[in-house]
């Protein structure tokens, strides 16, 4: 909200984690230093984060390099910009400003060469800083004829260090380049990818176990009687009428086989479609009965992409509702499949977006509801069971009144005794032996369809990755789209105030996420942001003028742009709250308005690989938002008001020899 005197200051409350849309940690090994390495290895790595702009890494992997014997120019060149690196000449102790002075004397002492001579007229810059008025015109046309790349890096990681007419004469250059490279390499068409989480890989729900044993091991003994039952009655005919007998086993024969050949394929379907109606998804038929979390935004996600989805003559509305039953069997599927993984649903949204392209092209192709074709049995085929089971039926009543024509009471009673043990133990081992040919087709075919779905899904995987993988970003690529980013945004505010580089004493510029925000890091990289809100602090004679704007990333575009002043003695103190839950906050607190909190990072530590140090990473992302140079020129005005101009006056910085 904004305050009376125009300050800004954030109302959400602590352990708030409103405005995260998604966060990803890229299992990436660019960052990746064996404990074995040799020196080079570690300065390659080293260079590798200096241009990722983790320069608190890079020295520490430099140093290491250059401490175990590997030094040269090109080493030397890029330690001195890992040393200056988002820092200001008075971020530097005592030791360190000693390290670079030593480093100045080794000039002379290596081979030449362009690394050589980029290092020489790095040194040469950082001398130019105590003078006054002096002739920068040879120094800069030095500069100037290095190669791009060495220029560029110099004027880069110099940023905070080179001031006044300097860094006048640099910066047109600086705002050209930056205005080259801001949406070089297809940016807006690119940056979402980083964004996008590593998806999860392909799973299918397998088939069911087979219950065929056990309807197979049953078998022999209903069927064992039913041949003792029928035998029993058909002797008893025999007896009675032999030639009556014969002609209704015949028909019986006859009803049996038409009756199992026609009643076999009905008796699946049925079986398969009262198996499906009560599938191993127990909740398929009320998918709104869960209050599963991880479910609901499974089946949330399948609405949203199967709405996007919705074939050519159907409105969103209306395809949600042909396919009601189509998504929620899949979101039972997906979110039995993987919610023991304890994962986000961003990393199955491929799968999620695959099935309903699926679906979608099975409509169009006509396809899409097969199986219940495939469970529609013949009405002919129903029909002519019907009938020979009724004549099956009447051919038993037929054999059970010619055994029971020429014997007394107790034999007609045994014959339907007979009747009934036949009847029961037939149709029991009938439905044995069915389930047991039924369970045996099922597996094979739903093996089938099980291996046909898992590479389908497996090959839709393949290509989603590879797409994310061509067309996400680099980690080189990300800082310089946010360099270019802050160095336009510091030339606006520079125009508005007409102000030059010379009126500056120095500046710093603070970058936060601005909710709602997504966010991704490679791994042991620094967290970067779909929205961030980027604080200028621009430190002039009369006092500090601040401007603050939100950056939507994605296209660079800028919105919510604040500006005030405030001179030294009205920045009473800045104070920094640190938080494991909910990350860092940085306090400033004026004489003349309410204290304003300024959230620096959100917490990361439920992000952090086992591999990976907690205080490292902080440092890491702490660095990359400039908050640690910020906060110690904040804390400096703070302390000591205009004081502090006169103790970090660039004109009593000690020159650096660099004579050969």
């Amino acid at each position: 909200m904004n305050g009376s005197s125009g300050f800004t200051h954030g109302s959400a409350a602590y352990d708030s984690t409103v405005g995260i849309q998604a966060e990803t940690v890229h299992n990436s090994n660019v960052y990746f230093v064996h404990p074995d390495a040799s020196p080079q290895e570690k300065y390659k790595v080293g260079v590798r984060f200096l241009e990722d702009g983790i320069s608190s890494r890079a020295r520490e992997m430099i140093t290491d390099a250059i401490a175990h014997g590997h030094d040269n120019a090109e080493v030397r060149f890029h330690w001195v910009l890992a040393m200056l690196s988002a820092r200001g000449y008075h971020d530097l102790n005592a030791e360190e400003i000693q390290r670079l002075h030593h480093a100045s004397r080794l000039v002379r002492t290596y081979t030449e060469g362009k690394w050589k001579d980029a290092l020489r007229i790095t040194f040469e810059l950082l001398a130019m800083l105590s003078t006054t008025d002096g002739d920068t015109g040879l120094v800069l046309e030095r500069l100037q004829a290095l190669p791009p790349h060495q220029r560029e890096a110099i004027l880069r990681h110099l940023d905070l260090v080179l001031t006044g007419g300097l860094k006048d004469s640099l910066w047109a250059e600086s705002r050209e380049q930056a205005e080259t490279d801001r949406f070089g390499n297809d940016r807006v068409h690119r940056i979402w990818a980083y964004f996008e989480p590593d998806p999860i890989g392909p799973r299918a729900l397998p088939p069911r176990p087979s219950t065929a044993a056990a309807a197979q091991a049953a078998f022999p003994v209903r069927a064992g009687l039913f041949v003792m039952a029928s035998a029993f009655l058909w002797i008893m005919a025999l007896v009675a009428d032999p030639a009556q007998a014969v002609i209704e086993l015949l028909a019986a024969l006859a009803a049996g086989l038409a009756a199992t050949h026609f009643g076999r394929q009905w008796w699946y379907q049925d079986r398969q479609s009262n198996a499906m109606a009560e599938s191993h998804i127990p909740h398929v038929r009320d998918p709104a009965a869960t209050g599963d979390g991880f479910t609901d935004r499974v089946r949330h996600s399948f609405d949203h992409y199967f709405g996007i989805r919705a074939p050519h003559g159907f409105a969103p509305h209306e395809w949600l509702g042909h396919t009601v039953h189509v998504r929620n069997s899949l979101a039972a599927e997906i979110a039995m499949l993987y919610r023991e993984s304890r994962i986000s649903v961003d990393r199955v949204n491929w799968l999620i977006r695959y099935l309903a392209e699926d679906a979608r092209d099975r409509h169009n192709s006509g396809t899409l509801f097969d199986h219940r074709r495939q469970n529609e049995t013949p009405a002919l085929a129903k029909a002519l069971s019907a009938i020979a089971l009724i004549a099956l039926g009447i051919t038993a009543l037929t054999v059970l009144g010619t055994a029971a024509s020429n014997v007394g009471a107790s034999g007609v009673l045994l014959a339907i005794l007979a009747v009934v043990g036949m009847v029961s133990s037939g149709r029991a081992a009938a439905s044995l032996w069915l389930e047991a040919r039924r369970e045996e087709h099922r597996l094979v075919r739903e093996t089938r369809e099980y291996h046909e779905r898992l590479t389908a899904r497996q090959i839709a995987y393949q290509n989603w990755k590879s797409f994310l993988d061509a067309t996400r970003p680099s980690e080189l690529e990300m800082e310089t789209w946010l360099n270019c980013d802050k160095t336009l945004f510091t030339d606006e505010a520079l125009r508005h105030y007409q102000l030059t580089w010379r009126d500056l004493i120095t500046h710093t510029i603070l970058m936060t996420p601005a909710r709602p925000y997504k966010r991704g890091r490679a791994k042991g990289g620094p967290w970067r942001y779909s929205r961030y809100s980027f604080r200028l602090f621009l430190v002039t004679q009369d006092g500090v003028r601040e401007i603050s704007s939100e950056i939507d990333f994605t296209d660079a575009k800028r919105g919510n742009e604040q500006r005030s002043n405030y001179r030294f003695e009205a920045l009473s103190s800045v104070q920094v709250t640190e938080n494991a839950r909910t990350g860092y906050d940085l306090e400033l607190i004026l004489t003349n308005g309410p204290a304003r909190n300024i959230r620096v990072k959100d917490a990361d530590a439920h992000q952090l690989a086992p591999d990976e140090n907690s205080q490292d990473i902080a440092e890491i992302n702490l660095n990359a938002a400039g908050f640690v140079h910020t906060f110690r020129l904040l804390e400096g005005i703070a302390a000591d008001g205009k004081g502090w101009i006169e103790r970090n006056n660039p004109n009593n910085l000690p020159s650096f020899n660099t004579t050969d």
